[in-house]
């Protein structure tokens, strides 16, 4: 959509009054300022029309936010949280995934410059377990360098040298929503020898093997 403006911009012939900048001052925008510094800005991958009042209403309790977030709807399925803590919106942020009616809520932190036309949802952050590794590679360095080949690794679960199982790793991952999801892969050593680990995915919603990337803009 931002890319349809301004390729349609560069297509008119302004006039010297439009081609002029309006210059605001901080001062002006210093109060929308300090109210976006705690936002998220989201959206739900779906292409299909859903009850957005019961949406919110639905994220609300998931959050245990009755009254401390403020949802804003900015565009078409896009939608502003506004919280009153930080606290609160880095735990929204960093337990996710987050759903309504099977359709997974896509997150991002609010930017200086954002607007419904330019915000862009190229991934989602998924916890991924990751079975069947060598015990030797059973570690959280090993699982970010998995977790690296499938997305901007996001978080390590890092788990204790006397914890009595340890069957997986897990690591978060801003997984891209224009590829489909990986149900494994092969690790190697400098030996040449290969195993193949299996990738479950934690949470996840209805999040199709084969995405349809037109949900994305």
């Amino acid at each position: 959509m931002a890319d349809e403006v301004i390729n349609g911009l560069e297509n008119m012939r302004l006039t010297t009054e439009e081609e002029e900048v309006i210059t605001i001052s901080d001062e002006g925008r210093k109060e929308e300022i300090e109210s976006c510094a705690l936002n998220l800005v989201g959206k739900f991958l779906t292409c299909k029309p859903f009850n957005k009042r019961a949406a919110q209403n639905t994220l609300r309790r998931a959050w245990s936010l009755e009254e401390g977030v403020h949802i804003i709807e900015v565009g078409s399925n896009l939608f502003q949280f506004k919280f009153s803590r930080e606290f609160d919106l880095d735990r929204v942020l960093n337990k996710g995934p987050w759903s309504f009616d099977n359709q997974v809520l896509m997150l991002r932190r609010w930017q200086p410059g954002m607007t419904a036309a330019n915000v862009k949802f190229d991934s989602v952050a998924l916890w991924i377990q990751i079975w069947g590794a060598p015990f030797d590679m059973s570690s959280s360095e090993v699982a970010a360098e998995i977790g690296s080949r499938l997305g901007e690794v996001v978080g390590v679960e890092k788990r204790k040298v006397r914890e009595g199982q340890n069957l997986f790793m897990c690591v978060k991952v801003a997984v891209p929503i224009s590829k489909p999801l990986r149900r494994g892969g092969f690790i190697g050593g400098s030996n040449g020898q290969r195993s193949w680990v299996n990738y479950k995915y934690e949470r996840l919603p209805l999040f199709a093997i084969f995405v349809d990337s037109s949900a994305t803009t």
